[in-house]
């Protein structure tokens, strides 16, 4: 299924950008990540319950793209894939992923680097080149390495796989599993969305 996804296709919809979206807000207006499911539309507002409970009311910038979130496999992870994993430090130095994000070639070097992440409380984003693949008991560990350092990362069997894929708004509807990188917050309360990753045939975005 990742092989199916095209570098032209990718670029179509502006997906190169797409985990750099809070660089383009303000510092005064940092941006909001959502994460949950659409509940129901308003017009133009997509009424979404977060993962916490709260429900959110959500609004497409103009040029709003939506981008499908399909699955993967651990197959797919090669020497030389960039990959994008939240994970959770081990006592070792080691990271165990919650989930591994295969980026299409058309986003290589997106969001590069290792930083705090909000998936869980202490979970990581590790956004790096794989350079090794080893087969371990407790699942396939991963040398990974990025710009500033390197970092080896256990994926267990349980942690979901997935890739982007080219979407479509109009598969935004209530029931859709949804994550929101970089939402703004408006005045009127509502968040707008330049981007909105949405899981195809029900899959829920794990990032």
């Amino acid at each position: 299924m990742f092989h199916m996804v095209t570098r032209r296709s990718l670029a179509a919809v502006g997906l190169a950008s797409i985990l750099a979206a809070p660089m383009a807000w303000s510092q005064d207006a940092p941006p909001v990540r959502v994460r949950g499911t659409i509940e129901r539309t308003e017009g133009p507002v997509f009424v979404v319950k977060s993962r916490d409970g709260t429900e959110l009311k959500i609004v497409l910038a103009d040029n709003a793209v939506a981008v499908g979130v399909v699955k993967a496999a651990l197959a797919d992870i090669k020497p030389g894939s960039f990959v994008g994993i939240a994970a959770m430090p081990q006592s070792d130095g080691a990271q165990r992923a919650l989930e591994v994000l295969i980026f299409p070639d058309a986003m290589r070097g997106t969001g590069e680097g290792h930083y705090p992440w909000d998936l869980q409380p202490k979970s990581t984003m590790t956004n790096a080149s794989v350079e090794q693949v080893v087969t371990a008991v407790n699942g396939p560990t991963l040398m990974v390495k990025y710009k500033d350092g390197e970092k080896t990362i256990i994926v267990p069997p349980d942690a979901p796989v997935v890739t982007f894929a080219p979407g479509d708004k109009a598969d935004l509807k209530p029931g859709t599993k949804i994550f929101i990188l970089a939402a703004k917050k408006l005045p009127d309360g509502t968040f707008q969305a330049a981007r909105v990753n949405y899981g195809k045939d029900g899959l829920t975005p794990p990032m």
